[in-house]
């Protein structure tokens, strides 16, 4: 049973993929995060999501992995809790700012700035 579901999951792996480059999975969006922050190329905004401060390397599709996370985790916390989703998002958004070591960037008011 487990030997099926794998070959499943690599035939669809397969199929899904793009031919010279693989997705990056979460976990290695998740692990590629301090680094892309610390070299200036995500940074947090106010609305709870990450934004790409300078678009290099796979930055674009880490903040894309680790954005819908966030989406899937703000949209069960608003359900969970009677709120909108727009509240959630707002209040991530503050939290991840506030939380945003010196040095790195936010975007507030529609610019990038170092904190």
């Amino acid at each position: 049973m487990r030997k099926t579901i794998y070959l499943t999951c690599c035939l669809l792996a397969l199929l899904i993929g793009s031919g010279s480059a693989w997705a990056l999975s979460l976990n290695e969006a998740m692990s590629a995060l301090p680094a892309a922050k610390e070299a200036g190329l995500l940074g947090e905004q106010s609305n709870g999501y990450l934004g790409v401060v300078r678009a290099s390397g796979n930055a674009a599709e880490v903040a894309q992995q680790i954005n819908a996370a966030r989406k899937a985790e703000y949209q069960k916390v608003a359900r969970d809790n009677g709120i909108s989703l727009n509240d959630v998002e707002l209040i991530a958004g503050q939290k991840a700012i506030d939380r945003t070591p010196r040095g790195q960037y936010i975007k507030l008011n529609g610019q990038w700035r170092q904190k």
